[in-house]
């Protein structure tokens, strides 16, 4: 495909997921649909629906209008390329009069939504441009040294050897910033061996803040596909429980855990195997730590989704409470910028619970290079 036709293949995607289909079903169906399109193709548009997605106010104002033409037209634009809109071939028609756009405004070019946008500042200060303009860019691919098999400086041994070039990060001991043939890493050796999990850095902060040590008993209450849990094991020989609201979530923990070299025990009834030195909880959350890899997720957040997280992260709260033994710990996290979800949140299980108190927070932005994350570790007197 020459670089004219990726970019009508984008515009065609995009206004699929303008009309509601999932980024992720579009560029499937449009994959299928285009058997002509190599995997350097297929990258390429991926690519540039998600770049036009994480920066959808300002591409809109550059381009003319929130479609999926107006939004490539306006990345175009502000990379100086706009000429490969010259109608020739499969490439896009050349701009109209109508199609002129106009610079975004300040908040436009936040690319945040604007409802939020005073939350945000409050929570965030003066580093909100910063961290608006840290979203807007495309996440790094970090990966997790298991610490059960190899060191850091051993998987960066095992990945050069498949010419995947990573080095470390200093948000925490395991973490490895590919920097080379990032695309390789599924298929090397060094991941299907468990020498690396594909982790965020900032999530590897979190697990490596948690008071862990050989023969705890410890409950992953929110565990989606287990990246903590395996985290978690891999510190120390634990007695690991991992839950999820939904098990399907689970459903490739068993093989990853395998393929890990740990144990690790799925449970429906958390409470029945209650109470856990350390239950930790990566609760639902508006995902604002985590918009530049989910960038649909900021523009489909509304003020009535947001208070119906709060409700349940609260509920969570209040359930694995009970669970801590005395003396025991409960770590809360969140992958959220917003202070209502963290902080707040901690201080109103703190008002309505007794016997607990606050012994360490953690607050990351994606000015640390890793996605924005939360860790609130409270222990049970």
């Amino acid at each position: 495909m020459t670089p004219g036709a990726r970019l009508s293949a984008a515009i065609a995607v995009l206004d699929r997921v303008l009309a509601g289909e999932p980024a992720e079903k579009a560029l499937t169906n449009w994959g299928r649909a285009s058997r002509y399109a190599g995997s350097g193709d297929r990258a390429a548009v991926r690519d540039l629906v998600f770049d036009a997605l994480r920066r959808r106010g300002s591409a809109a104002a550059l381009g003319g209008g929130l479609t999926g033409r107006g939004l490539v037209l306006g990345l175009m634009r502000a990379a100086g390329q706009e000429t490969l809109f010259s109608g020739e071939g499969h490439a896009p028609e050349v701009p109209g009069p109508e199609e002129a756009g106009r610079e975004p405004s300040p908040g436009e070019r936040l690319d945040l939504p604007g409802w939020l946008v005073p939350e945000l500042r409050e929570s965030l200060g003066a580093e909100l441009e910063a961290v608006a303009e840290a979203l807007r860019i495309r996440a790094p691919v970090f990966l997790r040294a298991n610490l059960g098999k190899t060191d850091a400086p051993g998987a960066i041994a095992a990945l050069a050897a498949e010419g995947i070039v990573a080095r470390p990060h200093p948000l925490a001991a395991t973490a490895l910033e590919v920097v080379e043939n990032a695309r390789r890493v599924q298929a090397s050796e060094a991941f299907r061996s468990g020498l690396v999990e594909l982790q965020d850095a900032a999530s590897q902060a979190v697990v490596e803040a948690l008071p862990l040590m050989d023969g705890m008993k410890v409950l992953d209450h929110c565990a989606g596909g287990g990246g903590k849990t395996l985290a978690m094991a891999a510190r120390a020989r634990l007695k690991l429980h991992a839950h999820d609201a939904n098990p399907r979530r689970m459903a490739d923990l068993p093989e990853r855990a395998k393929r890990a070299g740990v144990k690790v025990a799925l449970t429906d009834r958390p409470e029945e195997e209650a109470p856990y030195d350390l239950v930790l909880v990566d609760a639902p959350c508006s995902g604002s730590g985590s918009w530049r890899r989910d960038p649909e997720g900021k523009w489909r957040l509304t003020p009535e989704g947001l208070a119906a997280t709060e409700a349940t992260q609260a509920a969570i709260l209040d359930r694995v409470a009970p669970m801590v033994l005395a003396g025991g710990r409960l770590a809360y996290a969140t992958c959220s910028l917003l202070e209502r979800e963290n902080g707040g949140q901690v201080r109103a299980v703190l008002s309505r619970t007794l016997g607990w108190r606050l012994e360490h927070e953690l607050r990351l932005t994606p000015l640390q290079g890793g996605d924005g994350f939360y860790l609130a570790l409270l222990q049970r007197i």
